[in-house]
């Protein structure tokens, strides 16, 4: 039996969403601390399976595809947040300001086609953001909290991809796989 890799879902960014978001961060944020996630990487995780073989993904998207998700919405993001806490902070993230109700409902339809297929739960709540930095050692990032203003940026929702990470190098490669429609 194959194995499809490091698979996650998520609601992909438009090229021209990811100009402005880049052009916009450009303008209004000295340079951040940690590690940038690189443009083409920016998305809103829904869920992460983890590595799967080719039988658990083919059940998990067809499960997906059948679950109750919510029609097309739009996302607009919110100021800047911090994993796990602005004093200690690993990830720096942008949130949703628009569209998290509906994002919340695309993550509860991917925990329970998961569940149909037999995968386990997740262990952490989901929160709906946009990662920015990856941070190490942690440092307090309080400085970059004040003051953001909302991103004027406006994410058409009408599709969830399923994505496979490919490790290795600086920073991660994401390949699309799959698109499933609300």
């Amino acid at each position: 039996m194959g194995s499809v890799g490091r698979v996650f879902v998520a609601v992909g960014f438009s090229d021209d969403n990811r100009h402005a978001l880049a052009a916009y961060l450009g303008e209004v944020l000295e340079p951040l601390p940690g590690r940038p996630v690189p443009p083409p990487n920016w998305h809103l995780t829904i869920r992460y399976m983890g590595d799967m073989a080719d039988l658990a993904y083919d059940r998990f998207l067809n499960a997906l595809d059948e679950v109750d998700k919510p029609a097309p919405f739009q996302v607009s993001l919110s100021g800047l947040g911090a994993f796990p806490k602005p004093t200690k902070a690993t990830v720096l993230w942008l949130g949703i300001a628009r569209g998290e109700d509906e994002l919340m409902a695309l993550g509860a339809a991917a925990e329970m086609a998961a569940g149909e297929v037999g995968l386990p739960g997740e262990d952490r709540p989901f929160q709906p953001h946009l990662t920015l930095t990856r941070i190490q050692p942690p440092r307090n990032v309080w400085p970059w909290l004040a003051d953001v203003p909302e991103p004027p940026i406006r994410v058409e929702v009408a599709r969830v991809g399923l994505y496979r990470s490919h490790l290795g190098g600086v920073t991660p490669a994401y390949e699309l796989l799959d698109t499933i429609d609300l």
